[in-house]
């Protein structure tokens, strides 16, 4: 039998920048909170910040996982590394990333400058599990210049992204039905590059004007604001990905000398706080509840009490449990 690794001797390889720690690491992390691991990466996060984390989002079919590739080999081609985590949905059955991502980036897998990881939504209403911004901090702290997270691009991920990374890009694609509607639909705004993929198309210059022009509709008055950029690319002809680099580059620049950034990473510290505190109070509700919980479910049931009044009871007899589980 192998002997296993303790997470904090894998917490120190790394640091040094080890690529199958940090692999073994991640894989740890997908499975489950075990009270080793969350040791290993509380001393981790000690060594995180330095990573400029980028989203990827945008509606199903626009060519993100494409886009992500090609991205990357304009980072390696500036001298950079990258971590890549993408984000794919749940297998209803065994809860694992189902796409594979890992297969379409496989030209990259053999560059030591890399390092790609699918990872499952596990049925996480924003998209992004606890596991996979657990997997940015190890992908930050082993020394990686930037970290992509690609999302699955449907649903409520976009609000989540916009709140876990530094630099949110928005991808759109032409011919994927009401151009204007996909825009509209709660992503203009959580932007800070846009990105019309498959610019070769004929059709693309309608999608990038109609940009445009809601873009300067929404645009504030005052020096010193970002000013959104709209960066056509097309992976058929191999244009504007180093564009999109130095897009994102400028934004980057934009938040250290504005002082944006600390917002930036005080959000960020939120939404981190907040979805373990959710994941906590779900994994006990499972777990140690039961009998409770159907006490009060059929209380609700009858009207003898509300669905407040329930919850409030619930959480005042997880508190113990919860102080001495964490």
């Amino acid at each position: 039998m192998i002997n296993r690794i303790p997470s904090m001797e894998l917490a120190k390889r790394v640091r040094e920048g080890h690529l199958r720690a940090i692999a073994r690491l991640i894989t740890r992390v997908e499975s489950g909170g075990d009270p080793e691991v969350r040791e290993a990466l509380a001393e981790l996060y000690k060594s995180t910040g330095n990573a400029h984390v980028v989203g990827i989002t945008g509606v199903p079919g626009a060519g993100k996982s494409t886009l992500v590739t090609q991205l990357v080999h304009e980072y390696r081609a500036s001298g950079r590394t990258v971590g890549v985590v993408a984000i794919d949905p749940s297998s209803p059955y065994s809860g694992g990333a189902i796409l594979g991502d890992r297969i379409r980036m496989g030209d990259l897998v053999s560059d030591p400058g890399v390092f790609i990881r699918s990872m499952a939504t596990r049925g996480t209403l924003g998209g992004l599990a606890r596991s996979a911004l657990d997997a940015v901090d190890l992908l930050d702290a082993g020394g990686f210049d930037v970290v992509l997270i690609e999302t699955v691009g449907v649903g409520q991920d976009e609000v989540d992204i916009v709140r876990a990374a530094h630099t949110t890009v928005v991808v759109n694609a032409p011919g994927l039905g009401d151009d204007i509607q996909a825009i509209k639909a709660g992503v203009l705004e959580i932007a800070d590059v846009h990105v019309v993929s498959k610019a070769d198309r004929p059709d693309s210059n309608k999608t990038i004007q109609e940009l445009k022009a809601m873009l300067m509709m929404s645009l504030e008055p005052g020096e010193g604001i970002w000013r959104v950029p709209v960066v056509p690319t097309s992976s058929e002809k191999h244009t504007g990905f180093g564009e999109l680099m130095a897009a994102i580059d400028r934004h980057a620049e934009h938040l250290e000398r504005s002082g944006e950034i600390t917002q930036r990473r005080h959000q960020i510290a939120l939404t981190r706080v907040v979805k373990v505190a959710e994941e906590i109070v779900r994994d006990n509700f499972a777990r140690d509840s039961r009998s409770q919980t159907e006490e009060l479910l059929k209380k609700v049931t009858q009207r003898e009490l509300d669905p407040h009044g329930a919850a409030v009871t619930l959480l005042k007899a997880m508190k113990e449990t919860i102080h001495e589980a964490h």
